[in-house]
């Protein structure tokens, strides 16, 4: 599938190199062989599973314990949320028979490490079994009066810009204190979670801390992710190319099939605008022009 995507010609989808299937614990509807169906329908040169590794267990208030669906009860005891361990020869059982039967589709493994550098040795255990071909890192939680919180928690009673200020600085931390990683995962993810009645997100109003995480990124010689669950503004991307970034990637963070490379074409156009151009591997990362 391509889309005019500029004056210099069609542009094919570049690959989603951040999906998560039925082995990410979060993933109710995921499905790594309709996954890979739908990304042969639409045209998709490579995919990623890079499934959820979290090692922090989250404190959940009332509220968040009524909406807790029944195939998470048994992770949450005294009002924590404990999520489980990735099953990693589940998981790689499942990515061998997919490659099997999806030959013309480059399928490669991986893992979406949350908060590693709080758990560096359960994470670098993990990578050293796992041997995976993509290596995400992001940050979910926050520190809450009764240990840990999911970030979108903190909203309950921080204003919108100081969550947003301390995650942007737990970033920092984590890519200076842990450097397994190839890609730095959602860098707004806060954003998902906005409250409505607050005043719209701008990133203008947080110059300094994304650049500084950017600059650190640019530095450690990271990737940085470009995720379209919410549309990562263009801003952003021109930030990362002045603090010296070389590469991107395109990540849906699809949960479910239907949700695989949406929003790519934008997001092409998007990263071309910005000076981002495709590689001789479709598989592979975005660079600079």
């Amino acid at each position: 599938m391509t889309e005019t995507a500029s004056d210099s010609g069609p542009i094919a989808l570049p690959a989603d190199g951040h999906v998560h299937s039925q082995w990410s614990w979060d993933a109710l509807a995921g499905s790594m062989e309709a996954t890979c169906q739908r990304a042969t329908e639409i045209g998709l040169p490579a995919v990623a599973f890079t499934e959820h590794a979290d090692f922090t267990p989250w404190s959940l208030g009332p509220e968040l314990l009524e909406l807790v669906p029944d195939d998470w009860r048994s992770w949450v005891s005294d009002g924590v949320l404990t999520p489980p361990p990735l099953d990693l020869d589940g998981y790689l059982g499942c990515l061998g028979r997919c490659r099997d039967r999806f030959p013309g589709l480059r399928i490669l493994s991986g893992v979406e490490l949350g908060e590693p550098h709080w758990h560096a040795p359960r994470a670098t255990a993990l990578l050293d079994d796992g041997g995976f071909d993509r290596v995400l890192a992001s940050v979910h939680s926050a520190a809450a009066e009764a240990g840990f919180a999911e970030i979108s928690d903190r909203f309950r009673d921080q204003a919108p810009a100081d969550v947003l200020r301390g995650y942007l600085a737990e970033t920092v931390a984590l890519i200076t204190e842990f450097d397994a990683f190839d890609v730095l995962a959602h860098i707004d993810y806060p954003v998902r979670y906005w409250p409505t009645d607050a005043a719209p997100h701008d990133p203008a109003d947080f110059r300094e801390e994304y650049r500084q995480v950017l600059r650190t990124l640019a530095e450690a010689g990271k990737v940085l992710e470009v995720n379209t669950r919410v549309p990562l503004h263009p801003q952003v991307l021109d930030w990362w190319r002045r603090e010296g970034g070389q590469a991107i990637a395109f990540a849906s963070d699809a949960h479910d099939p239907a949700a695989l490379a949406a929003g790519f074409t934008e997001a092409a156009r998007i990263a071309e605008a910005a000076g981002f151009r495709a590689g001789q591997d479709p598989s592979g990362y975005w660079g600079r022009a």
